[in-house]
């Protein structure tokens, strides 16, 4: 069980968004990022789920107010990155966009591009705040917002997974993995299994953050 994250290091940025309104009315509370502000690694995904509020303290960002704070996707890359070396201490986890995006039914949609652009300033200011070695984007949504704060244009997202992508403009280097919640079934496509996909991360975020000394 990975380590549940502390509310104190919630980063919140602003009491109380109003730039989407089909958002504002979905949400049940804003998923900020959190972690420490001297990370190594910074996760994004693309945005809240809906989460579950009678789930034992994992119930997810939209609950939670703490971005990958859900049973199955915020457990899961908090894992795969502590068992790759880089745990707790190590990483800041966040959202391209803050707010659970439902699809009226109770279920995920997909950001819209108004939406992701009204975020955008908070994932840049986070970005400019932590000031990472590496930015970690979980997903062709959420690296399609990284990419975009650097001009970037995405090009086929599996061939980019566990590629550095050098981001001048924001001084880091981007490492996009794969979305936790499907990374057991595009594992296989980029030609890894489960223990050399952890150890390929292992091997090039050290090679970003110039150590590679990490012992799991």
């Amino acid at each position: 069980m990975p380590t549940y994250p502390d509310s104190e290091r919630q980063h919140e940025l602003a009491a109380d968004c109003q730039r989407c309104p089909a958002l504002v009315e979905s949400r049940e509370c804003i998923s900020w990022g959190n972690g420490p502000l001297d990370a190594t690694v910074f996760v994004v995904g693309e945005a809240p789920g809906a989460g579950d509020p009678d789930a034992d303290r994992w119930q997810g960002g939209n609950w939670t107010g703490l971005a990958y704070t859900s049973r199955h996707s915020g457990r899961t890359i908090r894992d795969l990155l502590a068992e790759a070396g880089y745990g707790h201490e190590d990483c800041y986890f966040t959202n391209a966009v803050k707010c659970f995006p439902s699809d009226g039914e109770g279920s995920n949609r997909e950001p819209t591009a108004e939406e992701r652009a009204n975020c955008r300033p908070y994932l840049r200011s986070e970005i400019e705040t932590i000031d990472p070695d590496v930015l970690v984007p979980t997903g062709k949504h959420a690296t399609n917002s990284v990419f975009a704060l650097e001009g970037i244009s995405l090009d086929g997202f599996l061939d980019t997974a566990l590629e550095p992508v050098s981001c001048p403009d924001l001084g880091t280097t981007a490492l996009p993995l794969l979305h936790p919640s499907y990374q057991n079934i595009w594992i296989p496509q980029i030609g890894h299994t489960s223990e050399s996909y952890r150890e390929a991360i292992r091997t090039q975020i050290a090679a970003v953050v110039g150590t590679d000394q990490r012992q799991s």
